[in-house]
């Protein structure tokens, strides 16, 4: 006969206040970690009886029943796994920090398959029902033949009580008094929904119970043939499986149970590694609609199958939490509360695995099969191009896969791009143009397309940082963007323009255009029908568009640094010089002039509101001139 009062074992006074309410930073991880204990007290009876040291009946079904009664306000965790005995729950309940998960596996090590984890390493888990009662019951039966069934008692202080059970099943029950402001734990929706966030994939199958329906029920209801519960959680999660095992239906499967994405993913990574640390999960690349989904994505992390957290950057490094999956590492070093990792070399290694099997992926694509890689670079590119800004080792694996769009609607690597154009004494130091907007840039792109030149298309927000890293770790390569510069190919062999129609046509442009901030450049271009194109410094742009991006330079005036190149090859443009001293054509040559100017300013989307005003009035009076 037990009976015995006394009180826990701590070295602070006030653990039990710090327990209560700073333990966890989510009230709901009490409902993990007591699961936790009851998967462990199961797996350590199957260990024991796998060495012959306990008797298990080989049909016995191990389950855990969480029960749970608004009228009695109780919150009930039941398991028939191990059991304790009066002597155990003394010493590992109340010594807090004393975890028998870390003596049970010093004790059996040489005789328990490692790769068969205990989850439990703290001894602090089970205090964190504290959180919500005003009082714990533990009701427990060891395994040891012989024991005789204890009960403990404890009301939220440091006292407690064991005294003798009425207990003839094996395992443990522990009872929680809920307390008047945790009401909303005894809500089977709630308690559904946390039990699948953190135990969705628990080794041991979990079943929900609602002891006010049970008592409910008639005894109609009870002679009824009962359905058989389902369990809340998959004890045998797609990630523990070998690869060569899951069909590509099953992936697509399980991304949809746990992402509730119900596009199908591009493709994915199934990890699995034993040496030199244990490591299982499977990555997914998303598919997107646009741009704007590229959002952070949602990398779930367990232990054990426990879950821990999503999105913890130490394991998985930002730019891939772009993707979603899962991730089970049980080498992992936790602290007190699952919920955050300590920084040390185990975790580096495994962040920088993870990295290399996702390059590695990338690079088996690539190489396996072009045309598909090249059908999911809208999606990925993203990505990719990111994780080369994040990580230099990962930009110097998959430097030779990334791809460009041409204005051809081709895919290119730099290498075969570069290759290509260096055939001109000017791209003998790789000068590459691209665009950033195909609609507005279109009067730049056909110049180059009739002139049989090709361009990048570089048009998402990550591309400006994007090429300024390309260009520091390539440095023979520079970007430029169509409208920058005119390329030696787009000037009219054997065309020049003299000092002196140079200074005439600066000077009538000076005087008729109303920018006086513009500067001028006259050249003769193989395209006869362009009058006069804007052009923008490279340099100015992106110190300007760099600027705006991060604030505090918005008005330093870089946007204002344009150019006008006048075409002397263009017809209008000649007749402008051959009518400059005739002063009848005065007025005229001025609305040319301002003409031309609002003409390639409309090609950048450039012209103000008024300018538009006044280029549109001046428009429909050149119109009802040429009826008259």
């Amino acid at each position: 006969m037990i009976s015995e009062n006394g009180n826990i074992s701590i070295h602070t006074e006030n653990i039990f206040p710090i327990i209560k309410k700073w333990l966890y930073s989510d009230k709901d991880i009490f409902i993990r970690e007591v699961i936790s204990n009851g998967c462990d007290a199961i797996n350590k009876l199957k260990r024991l009886s796998s060495i012959g040291e306990a008797s298990v009946d080989e049909n016995e079904q191990f389950k855990i029943t969480v029960a749970f009664s608004k009228t009695n306000k109780e919150l009930r965790f039941s398991d028939n796994g191990i059991g304790m005995t009066a002597e155990e729950i003394k010493k590992y309940i109340t010594q807090v920090a004393f975890s028998g998960a870390e003596e049970f596996i010093n004790k059996y090590k040489d005789k328990i398959d490692e790769g068969n984890q205990i989850i439990g390493h703290f001894g602090l888990g089970f205090y964190s029902v504290f959180m919500v009662s005003d009082k714990v019951e533990i009701d427990t039966l060891s395994y040891q033949n012989g024991s005789e069934a204890a009960n403990w008692v404890c009301s939220g202080g440091t006292d407690y009580t064991i005294s003798s059970s009425g207990r003839t099943e094996r395992g443990t029950t522990i009872t929680l008094h809920i307390s008047s402001d945790s009401e909303e734990y005894l809500d089977e929706f709630k308690l559904r929904e946390i039990i699948k966030k953190y135990c969705q994939f628990m080794p041991v199958e979990i079943f929900l119970v609602n002891e006010d329906k049970e008592a409910e029920k008639t005894e109609n209801d009870k002679d009824k043939e009962q359905v058989k519960p389902e369990p809340l959680n998959d004890i045998n999660p797609l990630w523990l499986k070998k690869p060569s095992e899951c069909k590509d239906e099953d992936y697509k499967d399980f991304y949809r149970k746990v992402f509730f994405d119900f596009n199908e993913p591009l493709f994915w990574i199934h990890l699995n590694v034993d040496y030199p640390f244990n490591l299982k999960g499977i990555l997914y690349f998303p598919k997107l609609k646009n741009e704007m989904d590229m959002v952070e994505g949602q990398v779930k992390l367990y232990n054990n199958q426990v879950f821990v957290a999503d999105n913890i950057k130490e394991v998985i490094p930002d730019f891939l939490l772009l993707l979603k999956g899962v991730i089970d590492c049980p080498d992992l070093p936790l602290n007190v509360s699952r919920s955050f990792l300590q920084k040390d070399s185990t975790v580096m290694k495994i962040s920088r695995h993870i990295v290399n099997k996702v390059a590695d992926k990338l690079l088996e694509l690539f190489k396996e099969d072009r045309k598909k890689f090249e059908g999911f670079w809208k999606d990925i590119h993203i990505f990719i191009k990111y994780g080369c800004l994040r990580d230099e080792k990962f930009y110097d694996k998959v430097k030779d896969i990334i791809i460009y769009k041409t204005i051809d609607g081709e895919y290119t690597t730099l290498k075969e791009f570069t290759e290509k154009i260096a055939t001109s004494e000017e791209n003998k130091n790789k000068k590459v143009y691209y665009v950033s907007d195909e609609l507005q840039q279109s009067q730049y792109i056909n110049m180059f397309k009739t002139n049989n030149l090709n361009a990048l298309v570089l048009n998402s927000t990550i591309d400006n940082h994007f090429i300024s890293f390309i260009e520091m770790k390539e440095s023979n390569i520079s970007f430029a963007r169509i409208d920058s510069d005119v390329t030696s190919e787009l000037k009219a062999e054997g065309e020049s323009i003299s000092e002196e129609d140079t200074k005439a046509l600066e000077e009538i442009f000076k005087n008729n255009i109303k920018d006086k901030k513009v500067q001028f450049k006259f050249d003769a271009l193989k395209t006869e029908n362009v009058p006069g194109i804007i052009l923008i410094s490279e340099q100015s742009r992106r110190m300007w568009e760099m600027s705006k991006m991060y604030g505090g330079l918005e008005n330093m005036g870089f946007n204002d640094e344009k150019t006008l190149l006048i075409n002397k090859n263009n017809n209008l443009i000649k007749s402008i010089l051959a009518n400059k001293n005739n002063d009848s054509k005065k007025e005229a040559l001025a609305i040319a002039c301002q003409h031309i100017y609002d003409l390639a300013m409309l090609s950048q989307n450039q012209l103000s509101p008024e300018a538009m005003t006044e280029f549109i009035a001046r428009s429909n009076a050149l119109i009802e001139k040429t009826i008259d």
